[in-house]
């Protein structure tokens, strides 16, 4: 079984491989033939197991999205966990015990149900009372098993992750710095509670189960082990574990600590559980913990070092974040110099000053901080003026927590940020001005707000004469300028750098206005609020920003240097609700990717497999014998040749 299941998973990387390079990037890993021999294993091994793996080509989960997340209580309170950075104390609680010890991830509990084999019900933690309804949303986590060969009702628990890398890869893509998100987990939280379950599936969310809940009629012979055993057989992903007793818990915890140093996977610690179910369940719980497991969490490793100097750095927002600067130490295999104190709340509690003897450390082993200071002076002057600007800076509090922020509108540092924003590639994508070029022009006086960039070529002899400037280097802002005047509404909107506002955010506030920015600046916040997918905060930054007439001035002129594009060019939305699939070769049009843009400009959806949500199927050889004329004809799906589709179209 577990054989079948790992040849499954590796079809499924290799079909979705080739899937993605001939739809998406118009290229071709291998033959038509081969990749049918491979989804015809596939489909064979999903009998054979009865497992379907989440991503499998065999079956798509459609997109959904849905106004609200449903609450729901759970049978029972889902209790925290006791926890010690003790090993002794864990060891005491092993006692004479067989264990299981596992990682403790750092992400979002959800709770899953099954019933006849298939998920029908995902449910997150919560606040252990009541949790919120993401059905939709774990069916396309990259790892959860869609349908199982067990056919009971089966009740299972685990923790939904995104890895470093992913985290990595989605934060690079995002050009604010101050839109980026802090730390996998929270991006985790945000992406499993999505109202448009695309968006999830694009966050590359994973799962590992962790306990089992309820089960019917199957006999684990009183071993968690064994429970963890048998969801493997199902086709889950377990959460990896160590057999310990008290006297190899030592070498067990070894590996562990070694381990986390290059896990792509955030964890906080471990947990420690009763192998024997009997005997675990026998022991209850308390008001807040249950008895039968217990985590530890890493005794993090802490350095003495003197504070020298506190950086303050302003961001595009105006807030101004306090930097520690500290003598160098070692942490976790690497030397730290600095970390965030994050707010002024955080510095008066600490009553730090310069010359104070600090303890740091690495929480989670990865982000320096300020555990303790041991003389605490108090002696630290928060600045009342912008390092970078020299006006007013000002304490805000908000929540009981204080805040420094730049009161200059015109704050350099505010600029170069916003500018930033502006010409990233999600925005306008404007080659050549990086921070340090936009730094030098608006320290030159050359760019006051958004509109002068596209006016920079008057100042052609300074620019020319600048230190790594000359000509060329001229020459190609001046096209990139030019190429960047032809945009979308969105990206204007989102290039504006309103608080909250993201490309995406921006998308669908331009949609619900028809692409009319006179709409948009006229509307207020109730009505952006009622857009699905934008909320009472994101309405109201959109409503204040269009209520300052500086701001409206500063976008006008903008907007005179623009060529305003809409997004779907096409004109009626003929194939609105239909999904097609596209194989073999095409005539008529350049390749296939070309064929799914005239689709997609019409209102319709292209996959990359047949299934039962599949409206037609586009072969120009109508009686070929492939997989996917196979599961057309089953499912009663017409077959298409081009021909077909274009008078479909009204071609």
């Amino acid at each position: 079984m577990e054989n079948s299941l790992q040849r499954m998973k590796e079809l499924v990387e290799t079909l979705n491989g080739a899937a993605k390079a001939y739809y998406q990037e118009d290229r071709e890993i291998m033959s038509n033939q081969e990749y049918d021999s491979l989804y015809d294993q596939l489909e064979q091994l999903e009998k054979e197991t009865g497992t379907v793996l989440t991503n499998s080509p065999t079956v798509r989960v459609g997109y959904e999205a849905v106004n609200e997340l449903p609450k729901e209580e759970h049978p029972s309170p889902m209790l925290s966990l006791d926890k010690t950075k003790d090993r002794e104390v864990l060891r005491s609680f092993i006692g004479e015990h067989r264990c299981l010890l596992s990682w403790k991830l750092d992400g979002l509990t959800i709770v899953l149900t099954y019933e006849n084999g298939e998920l029908v019900k995902a449910v997150t933690r919560g606040n252990g009372i009541v949790g919120e309804v993401i059905t939709n949303n774990a069916k396309v986590f990259k790892n959860i098993p869609l349908r199982i060969p067990y056919k009971g009702q089966l009740v299972l628990r685990g923790e939904a992750i995104i890895t470093y890398s992913e985290f990595e890869r989605i934060n690079e893509t995002i050009g604010d710095a101050d839109a980026k998100y802090k730390n996998p987990r929270n991006l985790c939280s945000g992406s499993v509670r999505q109202l448009n379950n695309e968006i999830t599936a694009r966050r590359n969310v994973r799962f590992y189960a962790f306990a089992l809940v309820s089960v019917q009629d199957v006999d684990f012979h009183n071993s968690r082990e064994q429970q963890f055993i048998w969801l493997k057989e199902q086709g889950f992903e377990v959460v990896e574990y160590k057999v310990v007793t008290s006297t190899s818990l030592d070498e067990a915890m070894n590996y562990f600590s070694t381990a986390i140093v290059n896990n792509d996977f955030p964890s906080d610690g471990l947990v420690v559980t009763y192998d024997d179910i009997a005997y675990g369940e026998s022991l209850g719980s308390t008001a807040k913990f249950p008895r039968n497991s217990f985590a530890f969490k890493w005794a993090d490793e802490m350095r003495e070092t003197k504070l020298v100097d506190m950086e303050w750095s302003p961001s595009r927002t105006g807030l101004i974040n306090p930097v520690a600067i500290f003598e160098p130490v070692e942490l976790e295999g690497t030397t730290v110099s600095r970390a965030s104190v994050h707010n002024i709340s955080i510095v008066k509690e600490l009553q730090l000053g310069i010359g104070d003897t600090i303890k740091v450390y690495k929480a989670n082993m990865i982000i320096p901080q300020i555990a303790e200071n041991l003389t605490r002076s108090g002696n630290l002057v928060i600045p009342d003026k912008c390092p970078v600007c020299g006006h007013e800076a000002r304490i805000r509090k908000e929540n009981d927590v204080e805040t420094l922020y730049c009161m200059n509108p015109d704050c350099v540092a505010k600029k170069i940020k916003s500018f930033s924003l502006f010409t990233s590639r999600d925005a306008m994508n404007i080659d050549g001005l990086s921070e340090a070029t936009l730094e030098k022009f608006i320290a030159m006086g050359f760019i006051h707000n958004l509109g002068d960039i596209f006016e920079i070529g008057k100042y052609k002899d300074q620019i020319v004469e600048m230190e790594g400037f000359g000509q060329k280097s001229f020459d190609n802002l001046m096209a990139s300028l030019e190429k960047a005047k032809e945009t979308t509404l969105a990206k204007v909107i989102y290039s504006l750098g309103i608080a909250g506002i993201g490309l995406a955010n921006a998308r669908v506030i331009c949609r619900y206005f028809d692409d009319d920015i006179e709409k948009i600046r006229h509307a207020d916040a109730e009505e952006i609020n009622s857009i699905e997918g934008i909320g009472p905060v994101l309405a109201g930054s959109l409503a204040d920003y269009f209520s300052s007439e500086e701001n409206n001035k500063k976008l006008d002129h903008l907007l005179g240097h623009l060529h305003l594009i809409r997004e779907e060019t096409a004109g009626e939305q003929v194939f609105a609700g239909k999904t097609f699939v596209i194989t073999g070769s095409v005539e008529h049009f350049a390749n296939r990717s070309e064929a799914k843009a005239f689709i997609e400009a019409r209102g319709g959806k292209v996959t990359g497999s047949v299934t039962k949500k599949t409206d037609y199927l586009i072969n120009n050889d109508k009686t070929s014998g492939s997989s996917k004329n196979k599961k057309a004809q089953e499912l009663g799906i017409p077959i298409l040749s081009e021909e077909d589709f274009l008078e479909l179209a009204g071609e």
